[in-house]
Protein backbone atom coordinates (compact mmCIF):
# COMPACT_ATOMS: atom_id res chain seq x y z
CA UNK A 1 0.00 0.00 0.00
CA UNK A 2 1.25 3.52 -0.93
CA UNK A 3 1.94 6.31 1.55
CA UNK A 4 -0.62 8.66 2.02
CA UNK A 5 -3.41 6.00 1.63
CA UNK A 6 -6.23 6.50 3.56
CA UNK A 7 -7.68 3.70 5.93
CA UNK A 8 -10.84 2.67 7.91
CA UNK A 9 -9.10 -0.32 10.42
CA UNK A 10 -11.97 -2.27 12.40
CA UNK A 11 -10.60 -2.10 16.25
CA UNK A 12 -12.01 -4.72 18.38
CA UNK A 13 -10.49 -2.98 21.53
CA UNK A 14 -7.58 -5.79 21.67
CA UNK A 15 -3.68 -5.97 21.01
CA UNK A 16 -3.99 -7.48 17.61
CA UNK A 17 -5.82 -3.94 15.97
CA UNK A 18 -4.42 -1.77 18.49
CA UNK A 19 -0.46 -2.91 16.72
CA UNK A 20 -2.22 -2.88 13.47
CA UNK A 21 -2.79 0.88 13.62
CA UNK A 22 0.29 1.70 14.52
CA UNK A 23 1.99 0.00 11.95
CA UNK A 24 -0.12 1.39 9.19
CA UNK A 25 1.06 5.13 10.92
CA UNK A 26 4.72 3.84 10.39
CA UNK A 27 3.97 3.37 6.69
CA UNK A 28 2.96 6.04 5.99
CA UNK A 29 -0.81 5.64 5.88
CA UNK A 30 -3.90 7.85 7.11
CA UNK A 31 -5.94 6.19 9.89
CA UNK A 32 -9.37 6.05 10.63
CA UNK A 33 -10.14 3.91 14.04
CA UNK A 34 -13.70 1.84 13.63
CA UNK A 35 -15.48 0.32 16.02
CA UNK A 36 -18.69 -1.86 15.27
CA UNK A 37 -21.22 -1.99 17.77
CA UNK A 38 -22.55 -5.35 17.37
CA UNK A 39 -24.33 -5.82 20.57
CA UNK A 40 -24.66 -3.54 23.96
CA UNK A 41 -23.02 -5.30 26.72
CA UNK A 42 -20.23 -4.46 29.24
CA UNK A 43 -17.50 -6.38 27.05
CA UNK A 44 -19.14 -4.19 24.34
CA UNK A 45 -18.32 -1.14 26.04
CA UNK A 46 -15.20 -1.71 27.41
CA UNK A 47 -14.24 -2.66 23.77
CA UNK A 48 -15.29 0.39 22.87
CA UNK A 49 -13.14 2.51 25.72
CA UNK A 50 -10.47 0.29 24.84
CA UNK A 51 -10.36 1.24 21.46
CA UNK A 52 -10.87 5.38 21.89
CA UNK A 53 -8.26 5.09 24.41
CA UNK A 54 -5.76 3.41 21.63
CA UNK A 55 -6.82 5.65 18.64
CA UNK A 56 -5.89 8.87 21.36
CA UNK A 57 -2.37 7.67 22.23
CA UNK A 58 -1.64 7.02 18.82
CA UNK A 59 -3.66 10.73 17.34
CA UNK A 60 -5.88 8.75 15.16
CA UNK A 61 -9.75 9.42 15.05
CA UNK A 62 -11.89 7.30 16.24
CA UNK A 63 -16.03 6.70 15.27
CA UNK A 64 -18.29 3.70 16.50
CA UNK A 65 -19.79 2.47 13.94
CA UNK A 66 -24.11 1.16 14.85
CA UNK A 67 -23.96 -2.93 13.63
CA UNK A 68 -26.23 -4.01 15.74
CA UNK A 69 -29.14 -4.59 13.65
CA UNK A 70 -26.82 -6.29 10.73
CA UNK A 71 -25.28 -8.63 13.41
CA UNK A 72 -28.92 -9.86 14.56
CA UNK A 73 -30.06 -10.00 11.20
CA UNK A 74 -26.36 -11.93 9.28
CA UNK A 75 -24.97 -14.19 12.23
CA UNK A 76 -27.11 -13.89 15.61
CA UNK A 77 -30.27 -15.49 14.32
CA UNK A 78 -29.02 -17.50 11.28
CA UNK A 79 -26.71 -19.44 14.39
CA UNK A 80 -30.30 -20.13 16.29
CA UNK A 81 -31.67 -20.93 13.54
CA UNK A 82 -28.88 -23.47 12.32
CA UNK A 83 -28.66 -25.72 15.65
CA UNK A 84 -33.08 -25.94 15.69
CA UNK A 85 -32.09 -27.40 12.05
CA UNK A 86 -29.48 -30.07 13.54
CA UNK A 87 -26.58 -28.23 12.36
CA UNK A 88 -23.47 -27.00 14.43
CA UNK A 89 -22.85 -23.54 12.90
CA UNK A 90 -19.80 -21.57 13.24
CA UNK A 91 -20.72 -17.67 12.88
CA UNK A 92 -17.46 -16.31 13.07
CA UNK A 93 -16.45 -17.38 9.72
CA UNK A 94 -19.85 -16.08 8.19
CA UNK A 95 -19.81 -12.91 10.54
CA UNK A 96 -16.26 -11.60 8.37
CA UNK A 97 -18.22 -11.61 4.95
CA UNK A 98 -21.50 -10.43 5.81
CA UNK A 99 -21.41 -8.17 8.56
CA UNK A 100 -18.15 -7.24 9.81
CA UNK A 101 -16.42 -6.20 6.18
CA UNK A 102 -19.79 -4.46 4.93
CA UNK A 103 -20.02 -2.05 8.05
CA UNK A 104 -16.59 -1.51 7.67
CA UNK A 105 -16.22 -0.85 3.98
CA UNK A 106 -19.72 1.25 5.03
CA UNK A 107 -18.10 3.61 7.26
CA UNK A 108 -14.83 3.59 4.86
CA UNK A 109 -16.85 5.23 2.16
CA UNK A 110 -19.08 7.69 4.84
CA UNK A 111 -15.09 8.73 5.71
CA UNK A 112 -13.50 9.20 2.08
CA UNK A 113 -11.17 5.91 3.13
CA UNK A 114 -9.81 4.06 0.44
CA UNK A 115 -9.28 0.97 2.24
CA UNK A 116 -10.13 -1.20 5.18
CA UNK A 117 -8.10 -3.41 7.71
CA UNK A 118 -8.32 -5.88 10.33
CA UNK A 119 -5.98 -7.20 12.88
CA UNK A 120 -6.62 -11.14 11.32
CA UNK A 121 -3.19 -12.94 10.87
CA UNK A 122 -3.25 -13.52 7.05
CA UNK A 123 -2.66 -11.87 4.21
CA UNK A 124 -4.04 -10.19 1.18
CA UNK A 125 -2.09 -11.48 -2.83
CA UNK A 126 -3.29 -10.60 -6.16
CA UNK A 127 -2.96 -13.99 -8.43
CA UNK A 128 -0.56 -13.35 -11.45
CA UNK A 129 -2.34 -15.66 -13.84
CA UNK A 130 -6.03 -14.40 -13.24
CA UNK A 131 -5.85 -11.13 -10.96
CA UNK A 132 -7.95 -12.28 -8.84
CA UNK A 133 -7.32 -11.42 -5.23
CA UNK A 134 -7.08 -14.25 -2.50
CA UNK A 135 -6.04 -14.76 1.50
CA UNK A 136 -3.07 -16.59 2.26
CA UNK A 137 -2.10 -18.49 5.19
CA UNK A 138 0.13 -16.25 7.69
CA UNK A 139 3.41 -16.60 8.04
CA UNK A 140 2.81 -17.81 11.92
CA UNK A 141 0.93 -20.78 11.31
CA UNK A 142 0.14 -21.06 14.98
CA UNK A 143 -2.05 -18.39 14.93
CA UNK A 144 -3.56 -18.39 11.21
CA UNK A 145 -6.89 -17.23 10.09
CA UNK A 146 -6.90 -17.83 6.66
CA UNK A 147 -10.32 -20.12 7.38
CA UNK A 148 -12.00 -17.57 9.31
CA UNK A 149 -11.31 -15.13 5.74
CA UNK A 150 -12.47 -18.07 3.28
CA UNK A 151 -15.63 -16.05 2.17
CA UNK A 152 -14.36 -12.59 1.38
CA UNK A 153 -15.98 -11.37 -2.07
CA UNK A 154 -13.79 -10.19 -4.69
CA UNK A 155 -14.93 -6.86 -3.75
CA UNK A 156 -13.99 -6.80 -0.20
CA UNK A 157 -10.43 -8.67 -0.55
CA UNK A 158 -9.35 -5.65 -3.30
CA UNK A 159 -9.80 -3.23 -0.60
CA UNK A 160 -8.75 -5.36 1.82
CA UNK A 161 -5.18 -4.85 4.26
CA UNK A 162 -3.65 -7.56 6.95
CA UNK A 163 -1.01 -5.70 8.77
CA UNK A 164 -0.08 -8.51 11.21
CA UNK A 165 -0.08 -11.64 8.17
CA UNK A 166 3.77 -11.78 8.68
CA UNK A 167 4.21 -11.22 12.52
CA UNK A 168 3.59 -13.16 15.60
CA UNK A 169 1.98 -13.21 18.36
CA UNK A 170 4.70 -12.41 20.48
CA UNK A 171 5.94 -9.56 18.14
CA UNK A 172 2.59 -7.84 18.17
CA UNK A 173 2.39 -8.15 21.95
CA UNK A 174 6.46 -6.38 22.50
CA UNK A 175 5.16 -3.52 20.01
CA UNK A 176 2.02 -3.14 22.38
CA UNK A 177 3.97 -3.01 25.13
CA UNK A 178 7.12 -0.48 23.40
CA UNK A 179 4.22 1.79 22.84
CA UNK A 180 3.22 1.97 26.13
CA UNK A 181 -0.80 0.48 25.04
CA UNK A 182 -2.13 -0.74 27.73
CA UNK A 183 -3.82 -3.77 25.91
CA UNK A 184 -0.24 -5.00 25.32
CA UNK A 185 -1.95 -8.12 27.53
CA UNK A 186 -5.15 -8.17 27.43
CA UNK A 187 -6.47 -12.02 27.14
CA UNK A 188 -7.63 -13.03 23.41
CA UNK A 189 -11.33 -12.36 22.79
CA UNK A 190 -13.66 -15.74 22.88
CA UNK A 191 -14.71 -16.90 19.30
CA UNK A 192 -18.53 -16.39 19.81
CA UNK A 193 -18.99 -13.00 20.95
CA UNK A 194 -22.45 -13.14 21.71
CA UNK A 195 -22.63 -15.99 23.95
CA UNK A 196 -21.66 -16.17 27.49
CA UNK A 197 -22.00 -18.87 29.34
CA UNK A 198 -23.39 -22.29 28.04
CA UNK A 199 -24.69 -22.03 24.29
CA UNK A 200 -27.59 -24.32 25.18
CA UNK A 201 -29.03 -21.40 27.64
CA UNK A 202 -28.55 -19.39 25.29
CA UNK A 203 -30.72 -20.99 22.80
CA UNK A 204 -33.32 -21.74 25.05
CA UNK A 205 -33.62 -17.87 25.73
CA UNK A 206 -33.94 -17.50 21.95
CA UNK A 207 -36.53 -20.02 21.67
CA UNK A 208 -34.85 -23.44 20.66
CA UNK A 209 -37.21 -25.85 22.44
CA UNK A 210 -35.39 -29.46 24.16
CA UNK A 211 -37.35 -31.99 21.96
CA UNK A 212 -36.55 -35.22 23.24
CA UNK A 213 -36.10 -38.07 21.27
CA UNK A 214 -34.72 -41.15 20.50
CA UNK A 215 -30.72 -42.24 20.69
CA UNK A 216 -30.00 -45.49 18.00
CA UNK A 217 -27.39 -46.56 16.53
CA UNK A 218 -25.31 -46.60 12.70
CA UNK A 219 -28.54 -49.64 12.17
CA UNK A 220 -31.47 -48.00 13.39
CA UNK A 221 -31.58 -49.99 17.32
CA UNK A 222 -33.08 -47.88 19.77
CA UNK A 223 -30.29 -47.69 22.58
CA UNK A 224 -32.06 -44.69 25.22
CA UNK A 225 -33.46 -41.25 24.77
CA UNK A 226 -31.79 -37.67 24.70
CA UNK A 227 -33.21 -34.30 25.63
CA UNK A 228 -32.91 -32.12 22.61
CA UNK A 229 -30.67 -32.29 19.76
CA UNK A 230 -29.47 -29.25 20.27
CA UNK A 231 -27.40 -30.35 23.51
CA UNK A 232 -25.36 -32.33 21.41
CA UNK A 233 -22.80 -32.06 18.36
CA UNK A 234 -21.39 -34.28 16.01
CA UNK A 235 -18.24 -36.32 17.35
CA UNK A 236 -18.62 -35.87 21.08
CA UNK A 237 -17.75 -38.47 23.39
CA UNK A 238 -18.98 -37.66 26.72
CA UNK A 239 -21.95 -36.84 28.24
CA UNK A 240 -24.31 -38.81 25.97
CA UNK A 241 -26.26 -40.87 28.23
CA UNK A 242 -25.35 -44.22 27.40
CA UNK A 243 -23.12 -47.22 29.15
CA UNK A 244 -21.21 -49.23 27.07
CA UNK A 245 -18.19 -51.14 27.44
CA UNK A 246 -16.56 -48.84 24.50
CA UNK A 247 -17.56 -45.28 24.19
CA UNK A 248 -20.13 -44.14 21.87
CA UNK A 249 -19.83 -41.11 19.73
CA UNK A 250 -22.52 -38.61 17.69
CA UNK A 251 -22.50 -39.55 14.51
CA UNK A 252 -25.21 -37.74 12.97
CA UNK A 253 -27.78 -35.53 14.58
CA UNK A 254 -31.61 -36.39 12.61
CA UNK A 255 -33.31 -32.95 12.59
CA UNK A 256 -36.34 -34.34 10.81
CA UNK A 257 -36.78 -37.57 12.75
CA UNK A 258 -35.32 -35.82 16.24
CA UNK A 259 -33.14 -38.69 16.14
CA UNK A 260 -29.51 -38.60 18.06
CA UNK A 261 -27.15 -41.21 15.82
CA UNK A 262 -24.21 -42.55 17.56
CA UNK A 263 -21.44 -44.95 17.08
CA UNK A 264 -18.30 -46.31 18.23
CA UNK A 265 -14.82 -44.69 17.36
CA UNK A 266 -14.46 -46.52 13.85
CA UNK A 267 -17.74 -44.79 13.13
CA UNK A 268 -16.95 -41.49 13.30
CA UNK A 269 -14.33 -41.40 10.25
CA UNK A 270 -16.23 -39.70 7.10
CA UNK A 271 -14.91 -40.29 3.30
CA UNK A 272 -16.19 -37.15 1.39
CA UNK A 273 -18.51 -33.72 2.19
CA UNK A 274 -20.73 -31.79 0.01
CA UNK A 275 -21.15 -28.06 -0.34
CA UNK A 276 -23.62 -26.58 -1.92
CA UNK A 277 -22.81 -23.12 -2.00
CA UNK A 278 -19.06 -22.27 -2.38
CA UNK A 279 -16.91 -19.22 -2.56
CA UNK A 280 -14.13 -18.79 -4.72
CA UNK A 281 -11.18 -16.99 -4.61
CA UNK A 282 -8.62 -17.99 -6.41
CA UNK A 283 -11.01 -18.78 -9.72
CA UNK A 284 -14.39 -17.95 -10.84
CA UNK A 285 -15.57 -21.55 -10.86
CA UNK A 286 -14.51 -25.64 -10.59
CA UNK A 287 -14.74 -26.89 -13.76
CA UNK A 288 -13.34 -30.37 -13.38
CA UNK A 289 -11.70 -32.63 -10.54
CA UNK A 290 -8.61 -31.98 -9.17
CA UNK A 291 -6.12 -32.18 -6.21
CA UNK A 292 -6.26 -30.05 -2.94
CA UNK A 293 -5.82 -29.85 0.88
CA UNK A 294 -8.55 -29.00 2.94
CA UNK A 295 -9.62 -27.78 6.59
CA UNK A 296 -13.00 -28.96 7.96
CA UNK A 297 -12.51 -27.30 11.48
CA UNK A 298 -10.91 -23.51 12.39
CA UNK A 299 -8.56 -25.66 14.52
CA UNK A 300 -7.96 -28.68 12.24
CA UNK A 301 -5.34 -29.73 9.90
CA UNK A 302 -5.13 -29.29 6.39
CA UNK A 303 -5.83 -32.77 5.07
CA UNK A 304 -5.59 -33.90 0.88
CA UNK A 305 -8.38 -34.04 -0.90
CA UNK A 306 -9.95 -34.36 -4.62
CA UNK A 307 -12.78 -31.00 -5.49
CA UNK A 308 -15.82 -32.01 -7.74
CA UNK A 309 -18.32 -30.05 -9.45
CA UNK A 310 -21.30 -30.73 -8.94
CA UNK A 311 -24.59 -28.94 -9.75
CA UNK A 312 -25.49 -25.40 -9.19
CA UNK A 313 -22.16 -24.38 -8.43
CA UNK A 314 -21.72 -27.25 -5.70
CA UNK A 315 -18.36 -29.34 -4.80
CA UNK A 316 -18.20 -32.85 -3.67
CA UNK A 317 -14.71 -33.00 -1.54
CA UNK A 318 -13.33 -36.20 -1.27
CA UNK A 319 -10.64 -37.08 1.07
CA UNK A 320 -7.92 -38.80 0.14
CA UNK A 321 -8.19 -41.03 3.77
CA UNK A 322 -11.01 -41.15 6.16
CA UNK A 323 -11.07 -38.27 8.68
CA UNK A 324 -12.69 -37.89 11.84
CA UNK A 325 -16.27 -36.69 11.28
CA UNK A 326 -17.25 -32.66 10.92
CA UNK A 327 -20.69 -31.53 11.51
CA UNK A 328 -22.87 -29.85 9.16
CA UNK A 329 -22.75 -26.38 9.22
CA UNK A 330 -19.05 -26.45 9.82
CA UNK A 331 -16.84 -25.34 6.68
CA UNK A 332 -14.75 -26.65 4.15
CA UNK A 333 -11.81 -24.50 3.04
CA UNK A 334 -9.88 -25.25 0.06
CA UNK A 335 -6.48 -24.71 -0.12
CA UNK A 336 -3.59 -24.85 -2.74
CA UNK A 337 -0.34 -24.58 -1.11
CA UNK A 338 -0.63 -21.12 1.31
CA UNK A 339 -3.18 -19.63 -0.61
CA UNK A 340 -7.15 -20.21 0.12
CA UNK A 341 -9.07 -21.52 -3.01
CA UNK A 342 -12.54 -20.83 -1.40
CA UNK A 343 -14.88 -21.89 1.03
CA UNK A 344 -18.63 -22.66 1.83
CA UNK A 345 -20.63 -24.62 4.09
CA UNK A 346 -20.88 -28.30 4.53
CA UNK A 347 -24.16 -29.86 4.40
CA UNK A 348 -23.66 -32.87 4.27
CA UNK A 349 -21.18 -35.70 5.22
CA UNK A 350 -20.50 -39.10 3.76
CA UNK A 351 -19.94 -42.10 5.91
CA UNK A 352 -16.24 -44.23 5.25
Amino acid sequence: MQAGASVALGMSGGVDSAVSAALLLRAGCRVLGVTCRFHDDEASVQAEADAAAVCALLGIPHVVCESAASFERCVVQPFVDAYAQGLTPSPCVSCNACCKMPSLLEAASEHGCDNVATGHYARIARLTRNGRFVVKTALDARKDQSYMLSLLSQEQLSRLVLPLGAMTKTDVRLIAADLGLHVAEKPESQDNCFVEGDYRDFLRERGVRDEPGDIVDRTGAVLGRHGGLANYTVGQRKGIGIAAEEPYYVVEKRAGTGQLVVGFAEDTLIRAVRVRAMNWQAFESLDEPCGAMVKLRYRSRAVPCIMEPEGSGGVRIELRSPQPTTAPGQYAVLYEGDTVLGGGMIEEVEQA
